[in-house]
């Protein structure tokens, strides 16, 4: 069964990362938070504190399809980006087809950092487009994309989207309408 690792860094955007994982948790898919640091707790932007399921210390074991998630925030995206092992973990990853998906921030400053993106397509918040256009991708300004393996999208006020599109990409559309209806999404 596919499962998702969504991770956490001091600093982290709160609805970025807990919609994604309730979405996910609703449409039956393995989720966990993992911490980033040796402490289960962090604590978002806004100062909420988190417990996560494991930490990355702790050893996790991801399978090659597996999602891989980075919410945005700051400063929680800058030390997402700075975590050397996991920043290498994730090229890797995404060097051989398994999934990866980032909000916000984290396309440009995470996903900027995979040496080649020519002929993918991404978005993010404005502003941070430069990393992966550098390295070829091309930026729509979209609520969420699916581009190959990569999942991108744009802020917090799209974060619903973005899940269901991870949702939709490991357990197609029927499970990610399902979840989209329980949730009253669109009903109006």
């Amino acid at each position: 069964m596919k499962k998702a690792f969504i991770f956490l860094a001091e600093g982290f955007e709160d609805v970025e990362a807990l919609a994604t994982a309730d979405v996910l948790r609703r449409g039956g898919v393995p989720t966990q938070l993992v911490s980033i640091s040796d402490e289960p707790f962090v604590t978002s932007s806004h100062h909420v504190t988190v417990g996560a399921d494991t930490t990355l210390d702790a050893g996790i074991e991801i399978d090659d399809d597996d999602v891989i998630i980075f919410p945005g925030g700051m400063p929680g995206t800058r030390n997402l980006a700075a975590c050397g092992p996991l920043m290498d973990f994730m090229k890797e990853h995404y060097a051989q087809g398994g999934p990866v998906a980032a909000i916000c921030a984290a396309p440009g400053l995470v996903f900027g950092q995979i040496d080649n993106l020519k002929g993918v397509e991404f978005t993010c918040f404005d502003g941070f487009e430069e990393g992966p256009v550098s390295k070829g991708a091309t930026f729509r300004p979209a609520a969420a994309v699916v581009s190959g393996n990569m999942i991108t999208g744009r802020s917090a006020g799209h974060a619903v989207e973005f899940a269901l599109e991870i949702l939709k990409y490991l357990k197609g559309s029927d499970e990610a309408a399902r979840v989209e209806y329980a949730m009253n999404l669109n009903c109006i």
